[in-house]
């Protein structure tokens, strides 16, 4: 007795008739829609670092990417409320609760890349050559082979 696998399915056949995959996308359907309209709402600028979580029982819960935002718009609260009160899908809502998660996935690196002119490598190069400190001369050295044509100095 071989296994057979089903024949493959197109992703949209598959959101449309499997159960667990249907009540997800419908799910995923309902929070983007009630983004739009929060969105709608929001100022420009806040629009990006304020999402829907969740809303259920008169409570809508927003996930700010920082705490500077989520105090911004802490002041902005009751004005939300009572514009999105207005739309017909938030027409119960009695609350907003706004949680701070910053974005992940987002990895800023510790050093930066440095990218001088041959000149200043030249100048630097000259200098470090005048140094009698040693650790000194040779940080000098270090930066003057960051030079842009990708040649060091010193190797001339």
């Amino acid at each position: 007795m071989a296994y057979r696998p089903s024949p493959a399915r197109a992703p949209a056949v598959l959101l449309r008739e499997a159960r667990p995959l249907k009540v997800l996308f419908s799910q995923a359907q309902r929070i983007a829609h009630l983004q739009r309209l929060l969105d709608s709402q929001l100022q420009p600028a806040a629009r990006e670092h304020c999402h829907v979580a969740s809303w259920r029982e008169g409570t809508l819960m927003l996930v700010v990417t920082d705490g500077h935002w989520a105090t911004r718009l802490r002041y902005q609260q009751k004005r939300l409320q009572r514009q999105l009160q207005q739309l017909e899908a938030f027409a119960n809502l009695t609350r907003i609760l706004f949680k701070v998660q910053p974005v992940t996935g987002v990895t800023r690196s510790a050093s930066h890349v440095i990218d001088i002119s041959d000149k200043s490598a030249e100048n630097i190069q000259a200098t470090a050559e005048g140094i009698s400190d040693p650790k000194l001369r040779a940080a000098l050295e270090r930066l003057a082979s960051h030079a842009k044509g990708g040649k060091k100095p010193a190797d001339e």
